[in-house]
């Protein structure tokens, strides 16, 4: 004889709970009292065991349905019964499985989406790049977190998410894909030059009464960032239930796309055009005007021989790159120089920190990198421990990353000094400006052949050709005086000029 399971009251004031999860399925056989059944109600998460001893014969409702007290949710057959193929359900999909905005360091909120690498109904691999974003720190591919198909995008190209929020469901094969967010194809479809509407402000939902929600809706909430007073609930007295908040998730209100933020590279040729500048674009003239602003710049330039280390690099560069697998640079011997400067004055290697001066225990060199989409400043960190090849190593590996978006947050920021190669376009030095908080940066300027005056032991003078390059030092005037600019860049000059120090 057949044997009903009905929803439980889980309370006197509880009309309703929601099925969280099924532990058993249509023929399986079951003890009387075994658990069941998960729910969630407003007031507990509880496992419900079987009434009965049997066979499952039927599941009324799937997992996540919102049912009322005392419906039928199941039926047991009697043991031994064997259940139908055709009364047992077909397979069900698992849920699709959420793609966050992932926090890329700690004081990030958000992150702009650059990059689509999948569209809806692609299949993808676990840990296969599926976007790219960018945040005030980094620009980084970010993985896919399981294997299956991209079943919907939540978020365009070119839109600011806050971290935690929903940008793409990834289903099972075989799952249906949604159409294209609206956010999405308004991006597709934008012209170069864009007009954006207002964004949307969220109202919270007006309720009669406390929000009411269960402890499972609220961790769905808590886990993807989502504040319950702006989801809709159609639960008794205005319940959000699971079906409400993946409802929210699945379609959240949208902000009016950035569509042209998403443009990274300059237009080619000469024709009138007006794009919108891209994230990173706008980052970094927020953070250099501010620089401008808060810090009186002074700059010293100096000329350096560099034809002892241009000697040293041509006669070592083959055998140094097979024995470490890195190109021999100038940027490790300047590198260097600038470290053993700093040691001996460490004022430039400082920060000003309201009324006080932060001597920094380490050199964490910033290294300047230009992408073809901005510039970014991946740190070797404590690069006065680390030996010449591991310099070079270091610069050549961040630098190669930060142009392949394969950087992490803790690798850009928290530098104390900076090189940016100015000259690496054939200039003569540039004046560049400072990265706050640091105290001061080096520019380097173009290496090129030059007669230069070389006077002798005995004071005679000659005309020679040697390999000069002018050094540019943008320094934060409240902290560092002209004359100690002037000793740690007469410092820098004679180790380039002398280079006795080992590279390999």
């Amino acid at each position: 004889m057949p044997t009903d399971v009905i929803m439980p009251q889980m309370g006197e004031s509880i009309v309703e709970g929601t099925i969280t999860k099924w532990l058993k399925k249509p023929g399986d056989k079951v003890e009387k009292d075994e658990p069941l059944l998960e729910i969630s109600t407003d007031k507990v998460d509880a496992e419900i065991p079987s009434p009965a001893a049997g066979v499952l014969r039927e599941i009324k409702f799937p997992e996540g349905t919102t049912v009322e007290v005392n419906a039928v949710i199941a039926v047991l057959g009697d043991a031994g019964e064997v259940v139908p193929a055709a009364a047992a359900p077909q397979a069900q999909l698992a849920p699709p499985q959420v793609v966050v905005m992932p926090q890329m360091g700690e004081s990030i909120f958000e992150g702009t989406i650059t990059k689509w690498l999948k569209q809806p109904g692609d299949t993808v691999e676990k840990d296969e790049p599926l976007l790219e974003i960018s945040t005030d720190k980094v620009d980084a591919e970010i993985p896919a977190p399981v294997s299956g198909v991209l079943v919907a995008v939540k978020a365009a190209e070119g839109e600011t998410v806050q971290v935690n929020a929903v940008i793409a469901l990834i289903g099972a094969a075989g799952s249906a894909v949604q159409s294209a967010a609206p956010a999405a194809a308004a991006a597709s479809a934008a012209p170069a030059v864009a007009a954006f509407a207002p964004t949307p402000v969220q109202v919270p939902v007006e309720r009669h009464g406390k929000l009411r929600s269960s402890p499972l809706v609220r961790r769905i909430a808590r886990e993807n960032g989502i504040d319950l007073q702006y989801v809709p609930g159609t639960g008794s007295q205005g319940r959000i239930n699971k079906d409400d908040i993946l409802r929210y998730i699945a379609n959240p209100p949208k902000a009016a796309p950035a569509a042209a933020q998403a443009v990274s590279a300059a237009p080619q040729g000469l024709r009138e055009e007006t794009t919108p500048m891209t994230r990173m674009r706008a980052i970094i003239a927020e953070r250099m005007l501010e620089a401008k602003r808060a810090i009186p710049h002074a700059h010293t330039v100096y000329k350096v021989d560099m034809t002892r280390v241009a000697q040293i690099r041509a006669r070592e560069r083959k055998g140094f790159e097979q024995r470490h697998g890195v190109k021999l640079t100038y940027m490790p011997f300047i590198a260097v120089a600038a470290v053993e400067a700093l040691k001996k004055f460490p004022v430039v290697n400082a920060s000003l920190e309201g009324q006080n001066i932060h001597y920094h225990a380490s050199v964490n060199l910033g290294i300047a990198v230009a992408l073809e989409w901005g510039l970014i400043v991946p740190t070797v960190r404590s690069a006065d421990k680390a030996s010449f090849v591991q310099v070079a190593q270091q610069i050549h590996d961040l630098a190669a990353r930060a142009r392949s978006k394969k950087l992490s947050p803790d690798e850009v920021g928290g530098s104390t000094f900076t090189l940016t190669n100015s000259g690496v376009f054939g200039g003569e030095f540039g004046t560049p400006i400072i990265n706050q908080p640091e105290s001061a940066i080096l520019a380097i300027g173009g290496l090129r052949k030059e007669p230069v005056v070389l006077t002798d032991a005995d004071g005679n003078d000659s005309i020679a050709i040697r390999s000069v390059q002018y050094y540019c030092l943008g320094f934060d005037h409240r902290l560092i005086d002209g004359a100690d600019s002037g000793k740690f860049m007469s410092e820098f000059k004679s180790i380039l000029e002398n280079w006795d120090r080992p590279i390999s």
